[in-house]
């Protein structure tokens, strides 16, 4: 199910007058420089996740060499109880959070030999599933004049323009819901699963698609928050890092793992006031034609 804030009480701010900003998959690439920009430029504590405590606490320790001072917290986004036990922390601790950069995320190489239909059910899960499930977790909890960035891809762009026609301007329409989304994901999956996903009008990327799933659902996450918090200014959006240096893109890429993770940063401190970008899909700090 969705979020719903209806059902929430408000959070109260008065549990902690400190700023707080969460990066998932953090200890490393991209992430993890989102970590070390935002303990540079945001005005609070900023807390690196990771599913390995180990890697994780290794990643502060290697942030605090630099002189910076970062926070560390459990997070595996594929664990519900993990994503709980966080929420639960930011909750009780800050009375919600002010930054969330859903960052985490997996690919698998173009040479791996699994079979694509196991390659999209374990993609999308993760890409999109978890990364839905945890926002409806967490969505209700950032405060008033938050900001939330999902880490989506470039991917996600070309993934479209290669699907159906009836598939893109379902994607593209203003009115589809989240239940909706969930299911033409999990019928790509379905359908990659019995090798008919491209005769279905699908590209032939599973990560492309994942990253379609993270774009739309940032636009209707966006809407949302426009329809039952309108009052609250919390922006929301969807970004491509670029193609960065990282364990996932490979060393050939274009940029370091500190210019990837100039929007991304961007968004996540857009200033107290601004309306815009709501819902968009960021490049470059550009918002791109979806």
């Amino acid at each position: 199910m969705p979020f719903s804030f209806s059902l929430q009480k408000r959070i109260s701010t008065d549990m902690s007058t400190n700023k707080v900003a969460l990066v998932t998959g953090s200890n490393k690439g991209i992430g993890f420089a989102v970590v070390r920009a935002l303990c540079k430029e945001f005005p609070g504590d900023v807390y690196l996740s990771a599913r390995d405590v180990d890697r994780g606490t290794a990643a502060v320790e290697n942030l605090k060499t630099e002189g910076l001072n970062p926070f560390f917290h459990q997070l595996d986004i594929s664990d519900p109880a993990s994503v709980r036990h966080a929420r639960d922390f930011f909750k009780e601790k800050y009375g919600g959070l002010d930054v969330l950069v859903n960052n985490a995320g997996i690919a698998f190489k173009v040479n791996d030999s699994t079979p694509f239909g196991i390659q999209a059910e374990v993609t999308l899960r993760t890409n999109f599933l978890d990364t839905r499930d945890l926002c409806n977790e967490f969505l209700p909890i950032i405060k008033p004049g938050g900001r939330v960035v999902n880490v989506s891809s470039g991917m996600s762009s070309i993934a479209l323009k290669s699907c159906s026609p009836e598939l893109q301007a379902r994607f593209r329409s203003n009115d589809i819901t989240e239940e909706e989304l969930v299911m033409l994901m999990e019928k790509f999956v379905q359908e990659a699963q019995k090798g008919e996903h491209t005769h279905k009008g699908w590209p032939n990327t599973a990560y492309g698609v994942s990253k379609i799933g993270v774009t739309v659902l940032s636009r209707i996450q966006a809407r949302r928050l426009r329809e039952e918090r309108a009052g609250d200014q919390i922006l929301l959006n969807a970004c491509c890092p670029g193609w960065v240096r990282t364990d996932m893109a490979g060393p050939n890429a274009a940029k370091s793992p500190d210019e990837g993770a100039v929007t991304p940063v961007y968004l996540a401190l857009l200033p107290v006031g601004a309306t815009e970008p709501q819902g968009q899909f960021v490049s470059e700090k550009q918002v791109q034609v979806w």
